[in-house]
């Protein structure tokens, strides 16, 4: 069962919690977000790798 089951955080609740997360995480937050997104682009170039490999493999032959 949710946590928060028929709650959902309203625009006040929002701005606190964007305060709070840059009180604590404020100096950090710009080098998190430039890794957190070369993650994203690596997965990305993950992905189209995987999917060029399947692209370019031959159908397997059935055996009977």
């Amino acid at each position: 069962m949710p946590l928060f089951l028929g709650w959902a955080p309203g625009p006040l609740e929002l701005v606190i919690l964007a305060l709070v997360v840059l009180l604590l995480f404020g100096n950090r937050l710009p080098g998190l977000m430039r890794s957190l997104g070369r993650g994203v682009v690596e997965f990305k170039k993950g992905v189209s790798g995987v999917e060029d490999e399947v692209k370019d493999e031959p159908p397997a032959e059935s055996k009977p």
